[in-house]
C-alpha cells in the first residue's frame, strides 16, 4: 500500500475500554472522518457481539463492518454448535487469526473487546492481530494519547459501576478535547457484567459528559 493509500483511508477516533469491580465498560466518541472532512457526528463505535460481549472499532469503517460481521456470525455458528457463548478470549483469537492472515493486505483497523465470562475480561487487538490481554484499561485511535493519561490519572482498583462509566466518559471527552479527528455528539457507552452487554441510557451520558468538560476546564 502506498503512502498516498493510506492517507486516503485514514481515519481517526478514540474508544476505551476498562475493568471495574463486576464488569467492563467500553465507550467510544461518535464522529467519523473522511480524510479531514468530519464527515458524521452520531456514529455508532460500539458492536455487540453476542449477549456478554460487545467491542470497539477505529479505522476504516468499511473494513470494520466487514470484520465484525465475520466475528458475530462465527459467534452464532460457535454457539449454536456447542450450546454455549462464545468468550471474550476466543472471540479476540477468532479476530487474531483473520487479521494475521491478512497482514500483507491488512484491514485497516483496531479493536476492543470486553465481555463476562464468569469474570470481566478485556482484550486490545492490533490491525496485524496481536492480542494483548488487559488487567485494568485500553484505549484505542487517534486520541489514544489524551484519552490514556485520562485513564492513568483516574483509574483505580475496586471501581463500582457508576465511576468506571464517568471516568470512561471523561476519557472519551479528553480525546475529543485534544484530538481534531474524535468528536461527535455526546458518546456511546457499554456496560458488559453478570446481567449482559447493555448501553447506558443517553440522558446519564449526557450529564456525565458535562460535567467531564466542565472539570476539564477548570
Amino acid at each position: 500500500m502506498t503512502e498516498h493509500q493510506i492517507k486516503d483511508v485514514k481515519t481517526g477516533t478514540t474508544t476505551v475500554g476498562l475493568i471495574y469491580d463486576g464488569g467492563v465498560v467500553l465507550a467510544a466518541d461518535k464522529r467519523a472522518s473522511m480524510g479531514h472532512i468530519a464527515y458524521e457526528e452520531e456514529s455508532e463505535k460500539i458492536y455487540k457481539v453476542n449477549d456478554f460481549t460487545a467491542m470497539t472499532n477505529a479505522g476504516n469503517v468499511g473494513d470494520s463492518l466487514t470484520v465484525i460481521r465475520f466475528i458475530r456470525a462465527q459467534a452464532k455458528v460457535y454457539e449454536l454448535e456447542r450450546g454455549e457463548r462464545m468468550s471474550a478470549k476466543a472471540i479476540a483469537t477468532i479476530l487474531s487469526n483473520v487479521l494475521g492472515a491478512n497482514r500483507y493486505y491488512p484491514f485497516i483497523v483496531q479493536f476492543v473487546i470486553g465481555g463476562y465470562n464468569g469474570k470481566p475480561g478485556l482484550f486490545d487487538v492490533t490491525p496485524y492481530g496481536a492480542v494483548l490481554e488487559r488487567t485494568q484499561y485500553a484505549v484505542s485511535g487517534s486520541g489514544t494519547e489524551p484519552a490514556l493519561t485520562a485513564l492513568d490519572l483516574g483509574y483505580k482498583k475496586g471501581m463500582g459501576e457508576k465511576e468506571a462509566v464517568a471516568l470512561a466518559v471523561r476519557a472519551i471527552e479528553a480525546g475529543k478535547r485534544r484530538d481534531i479527528f474524535s468528536g461527535g455528539v455526546g458518546a456511546t457507552v457499554w456496560v458488559v457484567d453478570a446481567k449482559g452487554a447493555r448501553e447506558v441510557p443517553k440522558a446519564s451520558l449526557d450529564r456525565l459528559a458535562k460535567e467531564a468538560v466542565a472539570s476539564a476546564g477548570q
